[in-house]
């Protein structure tokens, strides 16, 4: 048995083995019906927003609440964490494992997921940390303690749960799949050494990173629009140009979804749980629905009411997953070089090569080296405010901050220095990156869970505050905020009328 094959057993029978499955697919449905199907209610009101948002940024006004970021910087850092190699690469190494009936879990887990990402986001802006400085950050372990340790009194779960997720979101650290997946992609297409490429690359990550997040947050303000667009469009004219092999693609993606795919050509087939286990962990992977990824940086945005931010995450998602991911799945199926025997990164080149020449796979691999610097700077300040949170009121916090700043990029390029000396092939490498998702994802489902009450509070508020559905109870807490100063007080609820 060869290493792909154990760590394919490791991860898939066991880290995503059924039960993170059905808490993933059991969380966002019950988020789903229990909130009257926010996510389709919502949809409309998630891209007037992101126009807003826009137009704020471009002139300068924001809410004057605490935080570091406006709205749509917070926004831009997000996307740009998701809308990168993972769905690039990661699309396609799931669909050279899992096969086609992989993107129909890939669908299933996204529309679900838009529900999940609002509640964590508004969750972890509602539960945020004031500094003195009156920057905000929150997330996970933040409201993991504020809400289950302190308000619901349940410290033991608000331990194990805050563990289980610190201890899998940095062990992402050091199975970082930034650096290969752009590494593959360049060397690839210009026929370099992939070592040489990684150096390049961790260069300019440390140049972006070294601003802190206010500089990643105007950055990715700029690039990851223009990303969208670019690939979107290049995506777009290729499916065009195949439109005929459209509906048998589609019918593939259908069949194959509850049936596995036969073997064909160089891919080795795949069954029903293969697809539908890669389809949901890339599927996350590349939108972060449920991982707990997202809530970090919209905690640090400056908006007055904690849905206003959640919300974003309808629009998150569904860029994300059903056009950016669908794009990649379409073209691949479409070219018919998913059954090429490639996997990764060079899949989608290939593709993209097969549809617009090798003119087009020189722009995309360009394309691939941008969107992975906005997704690895973007992680770097998720990993942040794990640390925060981690570190506390700490005298040598800032100390360990700058050295975590200078370290963060080692493991993700050593990975590709060991990736390269062994000969691992691309789907290995994304096999071991979905095991650091299953961690999180397992605690920050079952703490959005038994905070889900709390997210329907700030629903009813939000809708007699602003859409005058219902009316507003003057006493509703729509923060609940601890202060440095407050840390061995009992918590106090912050009013924002």
């Amino acid at each position: 048995m060869g290493i792909n094959e154990i760590i394919e057993i490791i991860v898939y029978d066991y880290l995503w083995g059924l039960p993170l499955i059905l808490i993933l697919l059991g969380g966002g449905i019950y988020f789903t019906l229990s909130s009257g199907f926010l996510q389709f209610a919502f949809f409309k009101d998630s891209f007037t927003k992101i126009k807003d948002s826009f137009k704020g940024n471009k002139d300068g006004s924001s809410d004057d609440s605490a935080g570091v970021l406006s709205s749509f910087e917070a926004i831009s850092i997000a996307l740009g964490t998701t809308i990168g190699v993972g769905n690039i690469g990661g699309v396609a190494a799931a669909i050279a494992l899992g096969g086609p009936g992989a993107v129909f879990w890939m669908w299933v887990a996204g529309l679900f997921g838009m529900a999940i990402k609002v509640v964590e986001i508004t969750l972890a802006v509602h539960y945020r940390l004031k500094d003195e400085n009156n920057e905000s950050y929150g997330g996970p372990n933040y409201y993991i303690n504020k809400g289950i340790a302190k308000e619901k009194g349940h410290k033991s779960l608000s331990k194990i749960l805050s563990f289980l997720f610190a201890f899998g979101f940095v062990l992402g650290i050091f199975l970082n799949i930034q650096t290969y997946t752009v590494s593959e992609a360049v060397a690839g297409t210009f026929n370099w050494d992939m070592n040489i490429v990684a150096v390049f690359y961790t260069v300019a990550l440390y140049l972006i990173i070294s601003g802190g997040m206010r500089q990643i947050g105007k950055i990715a303000s700029i690039v990851v629009p223009i990303m969208v667009i670019f690939y979107v469009a290049g995506g777009g004219v290729i499916i065009i140009n195949n439109i005929s092999h459209l509906p048998e693609a589609l019918k593939l993606i259908f069949d194959s979804a509850f049936t596995g795919t036969a073997a064909l050509g160089g891919f080795a087939g795949a069954s029903f749980k293969l697809a539908i286990t890669s389809g949901m962990s890339r599927s996350v992977f590349s939108n972060e629905a449920g991982w707990g990824t997202a809530p970090m940086i919209h905690a640090s945005a400056k908006v007055n009411h904690p849905l206003k931010q959640g919300i974003f995450g309808i629009f998150e998602v569904f860029v994300d997953t059903f056009i950016v991911c669908s794009i990649t799945a379409l073209i691949i199926i479409v070219t018919g070089t998913w059954s090429s025997g490639l996997d990764g990164a060079t899949l989608t080149l290939e593709a993209f090569q097969t549809g617009t020449g090798y003119f087009g796979r020189v722009i995309l691999a360009i394309g691939v080296f941008l969107f992975g610097l906005t997704t690895s700077s973007g992680v770097y300040t998720q990993i942040e405010v794990v640390l925060r949170y981690i570190l506390g009121d700490k005298p040598a916090k800032d100390k360990l901050l700058t050295i975590y700043k200078w370290f963060y990029p080692i493991p993700s390029i050593a990975l590709v220095f060991i990736a390269s000396y062994y000969g691992l092939p691309g789907t290995t490498v994304w096999l071991i990156s979905d095991a650091a998702t299953a961690f999180p994802i397992f605690a920050n489902i079952i703490a959005l869970v038994i905070l889900f009450p709390r997210f329907k509070a700030l629903l009813k508020d939000y809708k007699a505050r602003y859409l005058g559905q219902g009316k507003v109870d003057p006493e509703f807490q729509v923060f609940y905020e601890l202060s440095n100063e407050e840390n061995n007080v009992d918590e106090a609820y912050i009013k924002v009328e």
